[in-house]
Formats: structure tokens, sequence, C-alpha cells
């Protein structure tokens, strides 16, 4: 039963953070591409990680602290495609930290996309539409039924479920109408950290129960009943399909311009909006679609840069150095410099988890890298990879060869080690020509180098 190694580490890189060694021999073993994409989709068949075990080696209330949890959920979840899912959601529907800075907040936000991520786009939206932070986010909690606040109301329209183009201006003030009424208990205890949640609340004094007009519908409606509707559009379905379009397979022109700039794959999101309309917005459905579409399977070429947290993440499962709560991890997001805290690479990077820059979230692609994050991803690797001892790097070294081996062989199984990475002709031949050059060095310090300098490859930024 086994299955095609370099499609299956492509898989494991767009549908989670890569694949050690160990997870590629495990999985072309003994399952077909199918069942792997199975388990995928059924989280529920792998257990979770223990996380009361983990909060006790990583404590206290800043926001880099709860980054440093994710990225260990992240690179040692059994339920890859779940945390994909999160990143997904909080790439598509950011709230950041620099508002409300109400972490419990932010950080109940990240385990809402957990829960929903692969349930229906419906249950997303509403999920959505009811979590404090959002409501704050985007000043729902202001909207009242004689004072209309139609931020959220549109920014649900524009940049979270259809998209310009789709819906006229009174359809934003309908919409923003039903959602009046909806908003948080303020929390107690909100300085110096508040520690407590803030919990969605219904107000039905300050709702607009008249009779609204929204997308050709006529109704006394509420918020659910908008998302009803929203939910049932080709145009939802197309703007969702793009969007895990342009995260899992190809890097895409960024939102604002989707209104006048073409899908770079118009088939594959009909295929996508197909599979979102028959399922009624079934994300499993979708992404099992997804996967194993030709598409996917012959994405391996198509551009798509890896974002900071996928780059750092899949570096740090590779190597294992977090394989266990060690301490440290949180200092991807802020470190300390003679006492004073500094952005860490992820920040320098150019992503913040839990704090995008604006309502669209980050802008990806191409515009992750420019020539100082170049230099920042492909040092960050470097380093990362410097010292042998760490346990996947050990384990790399141990399985790639010796230096007297044909270098090209040796060069492949790198690659391979490094999860099946793909490289341009070019840097194949760099690297070989590299493996012959390191001959004469004692053999574990000359394939470290070549594993080290394989990963620090501009080819390794992307997925």
């Amino acid at each position: 039963m086994k299955s095609d190694r370099q499609l299956v580490a492509h898989l494991m890189r767009r549908a989670g953070f890569g694949a050690t060694p160990q997870d590629l021999d495990s999985l072309t073993s003994d399952k077909s591409y199918e069942e792997i994409i199975d388990d995928l989709v059924t989280p529920e068949r792998f257990e979770p990680i223990d996380m009361s075990y983990v909060e006790r080696y990583y404590t206290g209330e800043p926001v880099a602290v709860h980054v440093g949890k994710w990225l260990y959920r992240m690179a040692n979840t059994k339920r890859p495609l779940e945390e994909k899912m999160s990143l997904f959601l909080h790439h598509i529907f950011p709230v950041a930290w620099g508002k409300s800075e109400h972490g419990p907040s932010l950080y109940r936000e990240i385990e809402m996309f957990r829960s929903t991520g692969l349930t229906n786009f419906k249950h997303i939206l509403l999920q959505l539409s009811q979590d404090p932070a959002m409501l704050f986010w985007l000043d729902n909690h202001e909207n009242h039924k004689d004072e209309i606040n139609e931020n959220y109301g549109r920014e649900l329209l524009e940049l979270f479920s259809m998209g310009v183009g789709n819906y006229t201006e009174n359809d934003i003030k309908n919409a923003s109408r039903a959602f009046t009424g909806w908003t948080f208990r303020q929390p107690l205890s909100l300085y110096p950290y508040g520690h407590h949640h803030a919990d969605f609340e219904f107000l039905p004094e300050d709702h607009d129960y008249d009779e609204k007009v929204f997308l050709g519908h006529v109704g006394n409606f509420d918020g659910e009943d908008i998302i009803d509707i929203i939910v049932e559009q080709n145009a939802a379905a197309k703007f969702l399909s793009r969007h895990l379009y342009n995260f899992f397979v190809e890097d895409e022109v960024q939102v604002p311009s989707w209104e006048t700039i073409d899908p770079k794959n118009p088939q594959a999101i009909e295929e996508l909006s197909k599979a979102y309309m028959e399922s009624k917005g079934d994300m499993r459905h979708i992404l099992k679609t997804l996967f194993n579409s030709d598409f996917f399977k012959n994405s391996l070429t198509l551009s798509k840069v890896k974002s900071p947290t996928e780059l750092i993440v899949g570096v740090i499962k590779q190597t294992g150095e977090f394989n266990t709560p060690t301490p440290g991890i949180h200092e991807f997001a802020v470190t300390t410099l003679n006492g004073s805290a500094i952005e860490g690479p992820l920040a320098i990077m150019g992503q913040r988890l839990m704090n995008p820059p604006t309502v669209e979230g980050w802008h990806t692609g191409s515009e992750w890298i420019d020539s100082g994050t170049l230099s920042e991803r492909i040092g960050f690797v470097e380093k990362q990879f410097a010292d042998p001892t760490k346990p996947g790097v050990s384990e790399m070294v141990s399985r790639a060869g010796n230096l007297d081996d044909n270098p090209s062989e040796l060069v492949d199984r790198c690659l391979d080690l490094l999860g099946a990475v793909n490289v341009r002709h070019e840097t194949y031949q760099s690297l070989t020509d590299y493996a012959r050059e390191l001959k004469g060095l004692e053999d574990s310090a000359g394939v470290h180098n070549l594993i080290q300098m394989t990963a620090s490859t501009v080819d390794y930024q992307f997925a």
C-alpha cells in the first residue's frame, strides 16, 4: 500500500507543517494517499496534545507565551490539518491584540477556530459573529437599533464571505441592522492582564426587529438569518474557494484585487465551488475534494511561499528541538536583549501571530519576501540547523550516508530527509558541487554541512 513519497510530503507541507523522515516512512508504507487525506480531515481519530502538561512549562499572560504554545501545538500535533485550518481562519478573519489588549478573548478565538475549522461555513460564520474578540475588533458592540454601526456588516460581506461586487450598500445596512444587539459582557478585572473571559450576549431590547431586505430576501431577519442567506450564495462558494486555493495550492493576488483579476485557475475554483454547494459548505468535503484533485497533485512546482509561521514550525518540527516542552519557544515571537523585549524572528519576517496588521490580514505570497526578510528567513534556517546534536538533525545526518557516496545520490537523500524538497536545476547542481567539495572532511561534519546548506537554499522557502 505504498504511497508516492514526494506527493505525501507535498500534502503534509500544505495540509500541515511538513513531515519528518520518520513521518514519511510511516505514512508512505502504511496508508494510501486517499487514506492519509481521510485521516487529515478526521482529526478526532487521533489524541489531542495534553495542554495541561504543556501549560506547566509555558505559563504567563503575555501574548508571546500564547503564540509559543500555539507554535508548540503546530509542531507536535497528530492533527495537523486542525491547526492549519486554525491558521487559515486567523488569516482570513483577522483580529489583533493591538486594539483590545484583552488576551483571553483572543486566545479563545483561536480555540474557536480550532474547533470549527473542519465543520461547515455557516457554523464558522455564526461562531465568528458571536465571538467577543471579533465583536470588539469590528465594533459590533456599538451597533445599536437606534444608531447602527456598519463596520462588522460591511466586512462580513466584503472580506469574510462574498467579496466586493456581490452586494449593495443597502445590503450592508440591512445586514448591520440584523446584527444589532449582538454584543458581549465586559470581562471583570480588565487590568493589568484581564484574566477573565468575555462572553457573547444578545440584548433583545437593543435589536432591530423591523422588516429588512437583504440580497433580494425580505423578512424580519436577525444575524443568523443573514448568515443563512449568505452561505447559499454562489458568490460565497467562489470567495471561500479562492481563499482555500490561495492558502493550500498556489499564491494568488491579494483579496482587494479579486474583483478585477481572475483566479489563476478558474477550473479549480469551479471544482471547489461545486463541492461547496453540493455539501452546503462542509469543510471536510471541500478539503477532501481539494487534496484529491489533479490541480493539487500537480501543484508541486507552483509558487507557494511559506508564511513565516509555516517556515518556523516546519523547521522546528524537522530539527526536533521542541518535541517536548522546552524553554524558549516564545522567543520566536518576542525575545529579550539586555533586559528589553524585542521582536523575534516571526515578527521580523513579517507575521505577528494574534496581531495582524489590518482587517485584511497579512498579504501573502511574494509579499512575504523582500531583500530584508529573505535574509532573515535564510539566516533563521541556517541557525536552527547549525547544531548537529538536535535530535532531528542528528537523525538526518545518520541516515544521509557519507561523503564517499555519489554526490547526486547524497543530495537526493538530503532533499528527501528534509521533507522531499523540490529544488530548481541550478540549486541541485550547486548542492552536488558542494557535496564534491566536502570530500575529505570527517563524514558526520561534512554531511551535516550539506544538510544545513540544503535547508538554507531559497527553494526551501517554498511549501
